[in-house]
């Protein structure tokens, strides 16, 4: 990361929070010295979420040390502010433990698919001297919300791709990892928004034109190179040579990425898509053939069921298909990939339409952007993170929320963490039995030989534990 003015704010933990956090830890109850708190999806517009994106906060964010300089400068910020400010602790933290913050955190294994209303990661700080600092990380830790949602708009959108691959096509699984391409660079509300939200769309695909989303896939979790793109035309490279030189512009895409084997894409629609479909089909069709490159068409305008079909149609007319096994049809030399207005509902309506009259899935891929990485927010999925359980002296009390205006507001009690049963797989919530002092004693105790945690303890005082790859999370996820 650079130097930059804005950098230097967000690289100092102690900054990197609400306003109100700084005075909190005078608002505890006397006599508290520990804290515990997890995170959830509460519910939202998919039942399932996918749990991704915690490792890249913690190697971005919580492995850098708090310094003096950061405490002197978060002081004179929250002063001026209208904040008190901790400057004894933070300096404690510095001296106790080098500046890394003393908590630990479970989680989930990334690329888990894992029902809503379930304990996704738990936090708590291991020296009661600084317990509020499971708190203090609210405002960063809660921003998983955005790649665990992202993840699960292109996993459930991958489920959709799916079903209509295995109806129609003969290699559904050769076919998939490349049927939703990220197109959500620009449309994004910031570059660590880029890097993040097109980072989380790759633990489902492997097709991506977010740059800065692939790095930060190939930087966090390991990978040599996380996704792939194919040379392709805008508008404006097409319109620069006018309206007349439409078909010399197309040429000239053929002369220089067309060869045996090589894909192409080439946005169709500048002027006339049928017209330009009737250029490709008559006065190039033979170029393409004789290239060994498959061309993949752009529509870029008007209603996506109607248009992807329509196009096909006519592509079918000039170049031919070939009916595979299941009795659909594939193109032959040429594909289309549709990149606007593609959402959920739009690919269904797609893939329907194309089903319908006969065509394979096989002939149509899609470009996603700002429904992908931008078209959400924390309450697309519901996502909280809540204070379940403080320590009191010796003793473990339940604490909760309970608004009586919004029972799905409702909290979580105890310190808990997530199991699932050995056989059918089911995941259930459970509170922790491994504390002998609790206020309520009515803990429930798991049955070791039918459930197995699922909370990995991932980091621990400045230490990351537990490292996955995007590999075994790609793998995770698809199971």
């Amino acid at each position: 990361m650079s130097n930059s003015i804005l950098n230097s704010f967000t690289n100092n933990l102690i900054l990197n929070t609400d306003s109100y956090k700084a005075s909190h830890w005078e608002q505890y109850r006397s006599g508290t010295c520990g804290m515990f708190s997890y995170i959830e999806s509460r519910g939202g517009e998919y039942d399932k979420t996918v749990f991704f994106g915690l490792q890249s906060i913690l190697k971005e964010y919580l492995s850098q040390p708090i310094t003096r300089e950061m405490v002197e400068q978060a002081k004179l910020f929250f002063l001026a502010h209208g904040e008190p400010f901790n400057e004894a602790a933070w300096l404690y933290i510095i001296d106790s433990y080098q500046g890394f913050l003393p908590v630990t955190i479970k989680a989930v294994p990334e690329g888990t698919v894992v029902p809503t209303k379930n304990v996704l990661m738990t936090i708590e700080c291991t020296d009661p001297k600084v317990f509020w600092v499971a708190s203090y990380l609210e405002t960063l830790l809660l921003r998983v919300w955005y790649p665990i949602t992202v993840a699960t708009v292109s996993w459930h959108i991958k489920q959709v791709i799916r079903e209509y691959l295995d109806k129609t096509s003969d290699d559904p699984a050769g076919q998939i990892a490349f049927k939703l391409h990220d197109f959500g660079a620009r449309g994004v509300s910031s570059t660590e928004s880029s890097a993040i939200g097109g980072m989380a769309h790759l633990v489902n695909f492997m097709g991506s034109d977010t740059v800065l989303g692939v790095m930060a896939a190939n930087q966090y979790y390991n990978e040599p190179m996380a996704a792939f793109s194919i040379p392709a035309a805008e508008h404006s490279t097409i319109t620069s040579w006018g309206r007349e030189g439409e078909l010399s512009a197309y040429r000239n895409m053929l002369n220089l990425f067309a060869k045996p084997n090589a894909l192409l894409a080439v946005v169709s629609d500048s002027y006339d898509l049928f017209g330009a479909i009737d250029k490709w089909g008559t006065e190039l069709r033979q170029q393409i053939i004789d290239s060994g490159a498959m061309l993949v068409i752009r529509p870029d305008s008007g209603d996506p069921a109607e248009i992807v079909l329509a196009t096909a149609q006519r592509l079918d007319g000039y170049f031919g298909s070939t009916k595979n096994g299941k009795g659909y049809k594939v193109l032959n030399h040429v594909r289309i990939i549709q990149g606007d207005g593609v959402c959920e509902a739009s690919i269904r309506d797609i893939l329907t339409n194309l089903e319908r009259a006969g065509f394979a899935a096989d002939n149509v891929a899609f470009g996603m952007g700002g429904a992908l990485l931008q078209r959400m927010d924390r309450d697309t999925q519901r996502f909280a993170m809540k204070c379940s359980a403080v320590k009191l002296g010796e003793q473990w009390i339940e604490v909760y929320k309970d608004p009586i205006t919004d029972p799905g507001k409702t909290s979580k009690r105890g310190r808990l963490s997530l199991y699932r049963h050995k056989q059918t797989g089911e995941y259930r919530t459970i509170k922790l039995a491994d504390q002998a002092a609790w206020s309520d004693k009515q803990i429930e105790t798991v049955d070791s030989t039918v459930y197995e945690e699922v909370l990995v303890e991932v980091w621990k005082d400045g230490q990351l534990l537990k490292e996955w790859n995007l590999a075994a999370i790609r793998a995770r996820a698809a199971s």
